[in-house]
């Protein structure tokens, strides 16, 4: 790869759809990057990308593997293609010298994940998995009071993610993550980033693992009788909590929502464009008539070397919001929002209020509460200096937060007790 000019990082970006045109618009405001190639199958999508940032047409591709075939182009790669393509992609930019910025999950099996932490270790490269929440104010404040010990040590920890009623039904009955056989487990798809954050917050990876859940709600058996398999046709449709119609209308004039979840259904951000994309496409379907078989509801439970326990609860039933977590220590105990952290002292009997400043909403729409700006602000800031530091993992953390959510699958579905090494082989 050639030496990085003044101009900042050049950017290469795989997959041009919410999330690849997020991290590219964060890069381009800071101006520490330039995107200099964009590849993505979907036309209009590469079109309007190419446009926004400058692209040359010469060096817009139809897909991450034309792009790869090109040559190494810039210094830095963001993949955001489908999770399927993570690895064969990532694979591929790292031999080519790319520094790659990697959409969660970092693979949909341990032995794709195995392949790129070794890809990456032979090329030199950094990697950086999307395990956004490392980076967000309020993981930073709430990381600093573990580490200052003002709770003791730590002995249990509770931790909700309320993915969101109408969330559940855009992306895991209707939306591309619906399907394990066509993606991943939801615990994968969704809460990679929960495992993650909670290891990177005990700071160790856990000894045993079990899991409870199962698909509840939206199947074929809980659909009403009167009910239409489109949205658009359907008389319970105004008294229907998962209304296609009501949730996309109710975005027009919102730029947060129209980004998304809107602009996941069409690009035509009018009620004739709402409508024409719930015809014809999968986001008008009925939720218990579509082709899902994720989980709408799932609790692990992690046992960790020293005794801590912990439990992590993902639902779909609840408002989208950040998620919720106490904190259980032998000095004190922590109650966080997402926002604000609760802190009341034992020794003392005190109790006080941390706001850690996070003004950003929980969704990819907000940014993730700053993680999404977060996250490519340190990568861009370790490639352009040489220095992963600034990065709170690498593909070996990445690779262990992934294999504890592999674990927990496997004991939800064998019904097990799974005793965990972090370093276990494949």
């Amino acid at each position: 790869m050639a030496e990085m000019t003044v101009d900042g990082v050049r950017l290469v970006v795989a997959g041009a759809g919410l999330r690849g045109i997020g991290y590219a618009r964060r890069a381009a405001a800071t101006g520490a990057a330039r995107v200099v190639a964009v590849a993505e199958p979907d036309p209009a999508r590469r079109a309007a990308f190419a446009a926004e940032f400058g692209v040359p047409a010469d060096q817009v591709f139809t897909d991450w593997a034309e792009l790869a075939a090109a040559g190494p182009l810039g210094d830095a790669a963001v993949i955001a293609t489908q999770d399927r393509m993570h690895a064969d992609a990532a694979v591929a930019f790292a031999a080519l010298g790319y520094h790659i910025l990697l959409e969660k999950p970092m693979a949909t099996t341990e032995p794709d994940a195995l392949r790129i932490a070794a890809a990456v270790e032979q090329a030199g490269v950094m990697l950086a998995v999307c395990h956004v929440l490392r980076y967000t104010p309020y993981t930073r404040a709430l990381k600093g009071l573990l580490d200052s010990g003002a709770i003791g040590k730590l002995v249990n920890v509770q931790h909700l993610e309320p993915i969101g009623w109408w969330h559940f039904a855009h992306s895991f009955v209707r939306g591309h993550w619906n399907n394990s056989e066509t993606s991943a487990p939801l615990l994968l798809t969704k809460s990679c980033h929960d495992i993650d954050w909670l290891l990177y917050l005990i700071g160790t990876a856990p000894s045993r693992v079990s899991s409870f859940g199962g698909l509840a709600h939206f199947r074929p058996e809980q659909r009403p009788a009167e009910a239409a398999d489109n949205c658009l046709d359907c008389p319970l449709e105004r008294s229907c909590p998962y209304s296609a119609p009501r949730l996309y209308r109710s975005c027009l004039g919102d730029p947060a929502r129209e980004f998304w979840p809107l602009s996941a259904v069409t690009t035509d951000h009018t009620e004739a464009g709402i409508d024409a994309a719930l015809r014809t496409g999968p986001y008008g379907r009925c939720v218990y008539g579509s082709d899902n078989n994720v989980v709408d509801h799932q609790v692990v439970a992690m046992e960790f070397p020293d005794g801590t326990t912990c439990t992590f609860t993902m639902t779909a039933f609840t408002p989208m919001e950040h998620r919720r977590t106490r904190l259980f220590g032998t000095h004190g105990y922590v109650d966080g929002d997402g926002r604000l952290l609760h802190v009341t002292d034992f020794r003392t009997g005190e109790q006080h209020t941390v706001d850690t400043g996070t003004l950003d909403g929980a969704s990819a729409g907000d940014g993730h509460g700053g993680g999404d700006e977060g996250i490519m602000d340190a990568f861009l800031k370790a490639v352009a200096s040489g220095d992963a530091s600034a990065l709170h993992s690498d593909a070996a953390a990445s690779l262990a937060s992934h294999r504890v959510v592999w674990a927990a699958e496997q004991a939800r579905t064998s019904g097990t007790v799974l005793p965990f090494q972090a370093d276990a082989s494949s």
